[in-house]
C-alpha cells in the first residue's frame, strides 16, 4: 500500500532545525570515583580525521604490538600521510583512554524487555567485584526525554543505583500506532541520537556508545516514496550527523535486547540493503539512518541472536582493550559535503581492520 511520503519530510528537518533538544542531565553530585569530563576538543583539530583502529585476526582476536610502518590509510582510494599514531592498550595506567556509554532504548524497546535489560546489565555492572574496566556512563532514551549521565563511573554499584532509580519511575507510554507512530519513533531516536553526539563535543578522548536497542523504523522500502526536497533533508541530516559522531569521536555499537528471537526474524538484516554511503541527496533514503547502519559505519558491531546480553556488552568494551590511533589531514573537496571513503590496510596478511568507514569533506 502507497503512503503519503509527507511525513518524512519531518525526520530530516528533526535534526537540521532543531536549536535544543529534550535533554536531561543528572544533578546529583559524582560518586566516590567518578569524574568530572573535561572540554571539548580544540578547534584546531577540525581539519584533521582521527581513526580510532580495532585489528583482528581471522577468528576476531584482537592484535596488539603493530608498529606505525604496518598501517597505510587510503582517502578515497589514495594513500595519506600519518600525522600521529598511538597504539593502546589497557593497563592500570591508561584505564581511562576511553569512555564507555550504554543506552537503554525505552522508546523502540517494550517494558518487559527493559525489566530483562536491567539484569542483564546488572551482571555487566557488578562483576569484578563492581570494580568496571573502564569509566562508564547510563543514558536513557525515553518518550519524554533523553537523560545521560553528566558524570562517569568506575564504581558498578553507584551506576547500579541510578538505574534503579530509573526503573521506579519508568511508566509505559502510548505514542501513535502504523506508519505516523513509526515516523514518530524515528524522529524521538534521531534526536536522541544527535543529543548523545552533542554532548560527546564536550569531553576529550574516545567514547564508545552500545545503544541496546533492537533499531528504530526503516521507513524504506515498498510503498514509501519521496520527493527530491526530502531526499535534501534527509541527506543534510545523513551528513551533520556523521559530522557530529566524528567530532566527538563516538563508536556505536548496537545490541539488539531481544535475543535469540532475532536471528529468526525477517527484518533483522534489512538494515544491510543500506550499507552503502549515501555520496549525493538523490541516494538517500530513510534506511540509511538506522542504528545498525550508523553503528557499521562508525567502526562498531551489531550484535544480536543472543539472549546473554552480559556478555555482548562485555565484548564491545574489549573493543577498548587493543586498538591504534591514526590522525590524517582531510582531503580538500571540490563541492559541499562531499563523500570520502576510508580504508585502512594492515602490512600483515590475515589482519582486518576496523574503523570509520568515510568522512563528508567540505571546500
Amino acid at each position: 500500500m502507497h503512503v503519503s511520503h509527507r511525513a518524512l519530510a519531518l525526520v530530516g528537518f528533526s535534526l537540521i532545525s532543531l536549536s535544543g533538544f529534550a535533554q536531561q542531565r543528572f544533578a546529583s553530585p559524582p560518586a566516590a570515583g567518578q569524574a568530572r569530563v573535561s572540554p571539548a576538543n580544540s578547534p584546531d583539530d577540525v581539519n584533521r580525521l582521527v581513526l580510532d583502529v580495532v585489528v583482528t585476526e581471522r577468528s576476531g582476536r584482537p592484535v596488539s604490538g603493530l608498529e606505525a610502518k604496518d598501517f597505510t590509510v587510503l582517502d578515497n582510494g589514495h594513500p595519506q600521510n600519518v600525522l600521529s599514531f598511538r597504539a593502546i592498550k589497557r593497563t592500570a595506567a591508561n584505564e581511562d583512554s576511553a569512555q564507555v556509554i550504554v543506552l537503554v532504548d525505552e522508546v523502540n524497546t517494550n517494558f518487559d524487555r527493559v525489566s530483562y535489560e536491567r539484569d542483564q546489565i546488572k551482571k555487566f555492572l557488578l562483576q569484578n567485584g563492581g570494580v568496571l574496566a573502564y569509566p562508564t556512563s547510563l543514558a536513557f532514551f525515553t518518550d519524554t526525554k533523553t537523560e545521560i549521565q553528566n558524570t562517569t563511573s568506575r564504581d558498578g554499584n553507584a551506576l547500579l543505583a541510578i538505574f534503579d532509580e530509573h526503573m521506579t519511575a519508568l511508566r509505559t507510554l502510548r505514542r501513535s500506532e502504523g506508519f505516523y507512530g513509526a515516523v514518530e519513533r524515528l524522529q524521538l531516536s534521531l534526536t536522541a541520537m544527535r543529543s548523545l553526539a552533542m554532548n560527546g563535543t564536550h569531553a576529550p578522548g574516545r567514547k564508545i556508545v552500545i545503544w541496546i536497542s533492537p533499531g528504530w523504523p526503516l521507513l524504506s522500502g515498498p510503498g514509501v516514496e519521496i520527493d527530491s526536497k526530502e531526499q535534501a533533508s534527509l541527506f543534510a541530516t545523513i551528513t551533520a550527523l556523521s559530522k557530529l559522531l566524528r567530532d566527538a569521536r563516538i563508536t556505536i555499537y548496537s545490541i539488539d535486547p531481544v535475543g535469540a528471537e532475532a536471528g529468526v526474524r525477517s527484518d533483522s538484516f534489512y538494515y544491510e540493503a543500506f550499507l552503502k554511503p549515501v555520496t549525493a541527496a538523490k541516494k538517500a533514503e530513510p534506511g540509511t539512518l538506522a542504528l545498525q547502519v550508523l553503528a557499521t559505519h562508525s567502526g562498531g558491531l551489531v550484535l544480536r541472536s543472543s539472549n546473554d546480553i552480559t556478555a555482548q556488552i562485555e565484548k564491545c568494551v574489549s573493543d577498548v582493550d587493543v586498538y591504534y590511533t591514526l590522525t590524517i589531514n582531510t582531503a580538500p573537496a571540490e563541492r559541499p559535503d562531499e563523500y570520502h571513503a576510508i580504508d585502512v590496510k594492515v602490512a600483515t596478511p590475515g589482519l582486518t581492520a576496523r574503523t570509520r568507514s568515510g568522512y563528508y569533506a567540505q571546500p
